[in-house]
C-alpha cells in the first residue's frame, strides 16, 4: 500500500492546499512551517475571506485539501463550513480553528468535514492530520471513527450515531443542546414527521427507550 503511494507521489511530486484565514500572519506562519509534509513538497493556495475561497477553489482545479477557519470576516461560525460543502460537497475540508468547543467540533463533523486542526497544537500533531487529511488512503481509518477528529467522552456513543450519516449525526446534536422536535424541523427545514423518525432510529441505534435516557449517555 505504502509503495503504491510513494508510486503515486512520485507521479504528482506536489500536493495542494487551500489555506482560508483571514490573519496575514497565521497564513505565512503555517505556509513557512509547512512547505513539505514526509517529504512531498505543499502549494499553498491562500485566501482571507469565504467568498475568495469558493472561487479560488472553482477556478483552481487541483486543490487536494481544505483547511477552513470557522471565524473569517465575511462568514463567522459553521457557516462557513456549511456553504463551502454545499457547493463542493466532495471537497476533503478541515476545519482550523482556535476553538475547540466540543459541540463545535462535533457539529463541523456532522456537517461535512473531514478533520479538525487546531491552532494551538503541537507540530507534529498538525503535520499527522495533515497527513491523514492528503493520503486517506494510507490506513488511518474511516472517518467515522474518528481518526482525524479529537476524542471526547461518549465518542464511542457518537461513533455508532455516525455510522448512520451526517444527518443522524446532525439531530443528535440539536436534540443534546435541548431542541425540541419542533425547534429541530425549523433549524434543519425537514418535516415534523421526518424529524421524528430521525429521533425513533437514534433511540433504536442507541438502544435506548426515551429521549432523556439518550441525552444521559452523553453527558
Amino acid at each position: 500500500m505504502l509503495a503504491s503511494a510513494h508510486a503515486a507521489d512520485k507521479a504528482h511530486p506536489s500536493k495542494r492546499i487551500l489555506l482560508v484565514d483571514d490573519h496575514e500572519l497565521v497564513r505565512v506562519g503555517v505556509k513557512t512551517m509547512y512547505v513539505e509534509i514526509n517529504g512531498v513538497p505543499i502549494d499553498w493556495v491562500d485566501a482571507s475571506s469565504l467568498q475568495e475561497a469558493l472561487t479560488l477553489y472553482r477556478e483552481d482545479g487541483s486543490i487536494d485539501a481544505v483547511l477552513l477557519d470557522l471565524n473569517l470576516a465575511d462568514c463567522k461560525g459553521l457557516q462557513g463550513l456549511r456553504q463551502f460543502l454545499q457547493a463542493f460537497p466532495h471537497a476533503r475540508v478541515a476545519v482550523f480553528s482556535g476553538t475547540q468547543d466540543e459541540f463545535v467540533v462535533r457539529q463541523a463533523r456532522a456537517l461535512g468535514a473531514v478533520g479538525y486542526v487546531p491552532k494551538g497544537a503541537l507540530t507534529d500533531e498538525v503535520r499527522d492530520t495533515l497527513t491523514a487529511l492528503l493520503w486517506p488512503q494510507r490506513g488511518r481509518g474511516p472517518v467515522a471513527s474518528g481518526t482525524l477528529f479529537p476524542r471526547f467522552p461518549a465518542s464511542a456513543m457518537y461513533d455508532r450515531v455516525a455510522e448512520l450519516g451526517p444527518r443522524h449525526l446532525e439531530i443528535l446534536e440539536l436534540v443534546l443542546s435541548g431542541c425540541s422536535n419542533q425547534e429541530i424541523s425549523s433549524s434543519t427545514q425537514l418535516s415534523l414527521g421526518t424529524v421524528k423518525n430521525y429521533v425513533s432510529s437514534l433511540l433504536l441505534a442507541l438502544d435506548v427507550k426515551s429521549r432523556s435516557h439518550m441525552i444521559s449517555l452523553f453527558r
